[in-house]
């Protein structure tokens, strides 16, 4: 699908711009000429990040997701700059590996915080300033498989991404008389997080298991983020789109001497 110049010049806001994905659909949006606020918690990697986007209007804002009022403090600086944003990408999130048995309520708090409350507080300033701007914006949620497949010992990532879906669905309902579009992405599985880092030998395991056989890249997660945000969207919305090479649906794991069907 050709977005031909649909997104230049329009406003994108995407959170946790250094991670996995963040990093790439930051750069994608820039690369079809889109404004860019880029935020994350690590201030001067994120300068650094911002300064290569390439569009005139995009700029980096360090927010740790925690903090309310550094929240507030993100949205005040979007409305400076822009007045309000077209694009909300709610990408940020944390996977921590732990047993429930071994989470306390500090590591569950810090879970709920990244990956839902702050979701929640984002969006609301940001659909406010939309809604004032008479903006009809799009807002997509990156979720997870695990919003719908349990996963031992991470058990608080997959309620995380199950109560996200719902949000996502509430925040749906409550924006379509504004004309603005509230769905989910669920990306498959990819490594290289430094927030939520790996073993070499889960990142095998996992990849093998994978109908489709790979990890995905950004350049499976762009397309799809460009066509919730886009005018080809129009009608969608309270959705959950998933481009995970079949990760969620099952595992290639056979489990029997014989291996193949024929």
């Amino acid at each position: 699908m050709n977005f031909g110049t649909e997104f230049q010049g329009r406003n994108v806001v995407v959170t946790g711009a250094l991670g996995v994905f963040g990093r790439g659909l930051a750069q994608s949006f820039a690369d079809a000429g889109a404004n860019v606020c880029a935020t994350d918690i690590d201030g001067p990697a994120l300068d650094a990040f911002a300064a290569e986007l390439g569009t005139e209007g995009s700029f980096g804002h360090a927010c740790d997701l925690r903090d309310a009022a550094g929240i507030d403090a993100l949205v005040a600086e979007i409305g400076a700059r822009w007045g309000a944003a077209d694009v909300l990408v709610n990408n940020a999130g944390v996977y921590p590996s732990g047993f429930l048995l071994d989470t306390d309520a500090e590591e569950w708090d810090r879970i709920l915080d990244i990956n839902l409350r702050a979701v929640h507080l984002l969006t609301r300033g940001i659909a406010t300033q939309m809604i004032g701007a008479a903006r009809k914006g799009s807002v997509i949620n990156i979720s997870s498989g695990a919003a719908r497949k349990m996963r031992l010992t991470a058990a608080p990532y997959s309620l995380s991404k199950t109560a996200l879906d719902r949000l996502t669905k509430g925040y749906a309902l409550e924006l379509a008389r504004y004309g603005i579009r509230v769905n989910a992405l669920e990306p498959g599985f990819a490594a290289g997080s430094t927030a939520s880092p790996l073993t070499d030998e889960h990142i095998a395991r996992v990849t093998a298991s994978m109908p489709l056989g790979r990890a995905s890249t950004i350049g499976d997660v762009a397309p799809a983020a460009f066509y919730l945000a886009s005018e080809a969207a129009s009608f969608v919305t309270g959705a959950t789109l998933t481009v995970d090479g079949g990760n969620s649906i099952g595992s290639m794991d056979v489990y029997q001497d014989k291996k193949d069907p024929l």
